[in-house]
């Protein structure tokens, strides 16, 4: 029979050394592929801002408009504090949605994927209303809850509702069963599942539907502010396009795809943050 030696201290250090040595070189890795990213999308928007500029500035103005106008429009609107006076209304239709959406989006969702009573119950009409274009209901929303804000947070919360709702169903259903099994063999309780195993396993899905509410939450702000009241970044849109003040229209469809690329890179920080681990599958 053989006995393995137990390594001694000059191994363990240099076993330390080998692993800091691989954990240097892939943060340079790392770092090296975040700058080529940037590189790269810095490359690509030089190249569609100045297509833009080209194609913009030989098609009518009434028509079609530049980058370089665009900018001088948003310079003015935003000294003149325009932009925020439209904005500032929509912004907080859409917190208040997406909250409601989000907090009853996972929480059902984390039902009727874990109670299979619950599931075979509302199923049904989580799939018929998500299969009914969230348009075709606007009219009924706004003869019940009327033209303003109460509308607009329905309206933006059926948009940004049905994303987190799968998503999560589908996280959990996702969920090993072996690891299930395992924490059950454990005596795990109930509880107990939930922490370690279910909402960790779930939550990659859970973020993943956030980002598609935040897209869908500002489709439904905008046409919340088209088909109810007379506010918010919408009717801007509305206004500026009716005069034929293309450069000052496409302030804040600009400003609206700003806002979506900045929640949905805050959102992927947040997920780095929690889930990890689906970060360093990646990598």
């Amino acid at each position: 029979m053989t006995i393995q030696s137990l390594p001694n201290a000059a191994d363990q250090a240099s076993i330390a050394d080998d692993q800091a040595r691989v954990k240097a070189a892939s943060e340079k890795r790392r770092r090296r592929e975040g700058m080529q990213v940037i590189m790269i999308r810095a490359i690509s928007l030089v190249v569609v801002l100045t297509l833009w500029q080209i194609v913009g500035s030989n098609i009518d103005p009434i028509l079609f408009t530049t980058p370089i106008a665009v900018a001088k429009a948003a310079v003015k609107m935003i000294a003149s504090g325009e932009l925020w006076q439209y904005l500032a209304p929509s912004l907080l239709v859409f917190i208040y949605g997406l909250v409601l959406a989000s907090v009853a989006g996972i929480t059902i969702g984390l039902a009727l994927a874990r109670y299979r009573v619950l599931d075979a119950a509302f199923d049904m009409y989580i799939t018929f209303l998500y299969s009914t274009p969230t348009v075709a209901l606007v009219p009924l929303i706004v003869l019940w809850a009327g033209y303003d804000m109460t509308a607009k947070v329905i309206i933006l919360f059926l948009f940004a509702f049905f994303p987190l709702v799968i998503n999560t169903y589908q996280g959990v259903k996702n969920v090993d069963h072996k690891l299930l099994e395992v924490g059950k063999a454990f005596r795990c309780s109930e509880r107990q599942l939930w922490g370690n195993i279910i909402i960790p396993a779930a939550l990659p899905f859970i973020v993943t539907g956030l980002r598609l509410a935040v897209g869908r939450g500002l489709i439904g702000m905008v046409l919340a502010d088209l088909y109810t009241a007379i506010s918010g970044i919408g009717y801007l849109i509305v206004r500026t396009a009716s005069t034929f003040q293309i450069d000052r229209m496409f302030v804040p469809i600009v400003t609206l795809g700003i806002l979506g690329v900045l929640s949905t890179s805050l959102l992927r920080l947040l997920e780095k943050k929690v889930a990890p681990w689906t970060n360093a599958n990646r990598d």
